[in-house]
């Protein structure tokens, strides 16, 4: 609904969105309410995949793959409600992150080689990374 939403004081139409778009919800998410985040797919008419990870707003979210915690829940319908949507899904054991992975894959462009020097001759790279600013203290 064009205008419903501001950002900034500027009106934002979410169905004028026109990228890819990956939607993660967690199951038991006290924050964002699955059921919420499911609602999103009804506001965007991009390419959409909505994935339901295990577990609360952190825990579901920051398990990787190696520590085969957790579940996931996937659906490539998007039905009206997310009720539908949950009995239509197949679980799958472990994180979700590879799912995210192989969908980023689909969406790059081709694979290629880091460059050999970052920056260029308009910016030089300052330092090697991680950079200070990554170590630097809050």
């Amino acid at each position: 609904m064009p205008g419903r939403l501001t950002v900034c004081n500027a009106p934002v139409d979410l169905g004028s969105i026109d990228v890819p778009t990956y939607v993660y919800g967690s199951r038991e998410d006290h924050i964002v309410p699955w059921m919420s985040a499911y609602a999103s797919t009804a506001l965007l008419e991009n390419k959409l995949r909505f994935v339901l990870g295990a577990s609360g707003h952190i825990a579901g979210v920051i398990n990787p793959p190696a520590k085969k915690k957790r579940s996931h829940w996937t659906n490539d319908k998007l039905p009206a409600s997310a009720q539908e949507w949950l009995d239509g899904a197949t679980e799958h054991a472990g994180s979700w992150w590879p799912d995210w992975a192989a969908w980023l894959a689909k969406q790059a462009g081709a694979r290629k080689a880091a460059p050999a020097e970052y920056g260029n001759k308009d910016y030089h790279a300052i330092e090697p990374a991680p950079g200070r600013y990554v170590k630097a203290k809050a």
